[in-house]
């Protein structure tokens, strides 16, 4: 298993993982599709978008900037994994669902599949996740028949229409038919009581924007927002201890 650091991009201010929380307290990732069109007011790239269109946007997009049949390689994402590196404690792990065929459906369930599902995921943590410093996230990915030449991930995460953190991975290259793993290590700088309790007091306002890239060409773009007020109802009369 090959093991990253990602560079942060300049709007660095206030830090945000990708997807995790502190351990035992997660309370989900729901995997939904989202169906929403560009807006007009969206940048519309040709077919050839790179690295550098997508690093000057200036808020989470509307739409996904690439239709799933871009992804010519039959890059799969099998599982994902997060921790804390500094406890060691495993924050969130899921892996794939089975195929449909090998799900068990009613008879006559034939409802038809979603091209957009899979791309979109939300994630409801505590307010704990927001004082973690360090997490690596491992993800295990598969290739079909052709060679993965300079395999690059760009993450941007939004809070509203404010731009928090930029990551750059490298995936390197990977050769046909095989399987991979690669924990990427997310670094974030302390975040401020203002700024914690901004994120935790507007759920899933906070958003993220993944795309992926072979050779400089965009070939997947995927989405989550995020919540980070799990397990605050009860503690909401009495003093936060979350700050």
């Amino acid at each position: 298993m090959s093991t990253v650091h990602g560079s942060v991009g300049s709007h660095a201010s206030m830090g945000l993982s990708a997807n995790s929380d502190d351990g035992g307290d997660t309370l989900g990732a729901i995997s939904v599709s989202d169906k929403q069109q560009e807006s007009p007011s969206e940048p519309q790239f040709a077919s050839n978008i790179t690295p550098e269109d997508v690093l000057k946007l200036k808020r989470i997009t509307d739409g996904y900037l690439c239709q799933p049949d871009a992804n010519v390689y039959d890059i799969d994402f099998t599982r994902f994994c997060i921790r804390d590196l500094e406890s060691g404690t495993v924050l969130f792990e899921i892996a794939k669902p089975l195929p449909p065929e090998l799900c068990d459906s009613p008879p006559g369930d034939t409802n038809e599949v979603d091209p957009n599902a899979g791309r979109f995921v939300r994630y409801q943590f505590t307010p704990h996740f927001l004082k973690l410093r360090t997490v690596g996230a491992t993800v295990e990915f598969v290739v079909g028949e052709k060679p993965v030449n300079n395999f690059r991930m760009i993450e941007r995460h939004f809070f509203r229409d404010r731009l928090l953190k930029t990551f750059d991975f490298e995936f390197g290259f990977c050769i046909p038919y095989s399987k991979n793993t690669c924990e990427h290590i997310y670094d974030f700088p302390a975040l401020s009581s203002e700024a914690m309790e901004e994120m935790i007091n507007h759920p899933f306002e906070t958003r993220s924007d993944s795309f992926y890239f072979v050779e400089n060409r965009l070939i997947m773009h995927n989405k989550a927002d995020y919540a980070y007020n799990g397990g605050t109802i009860q503690s909401n009369t009495h003093n936060d201890d979350s700050k």
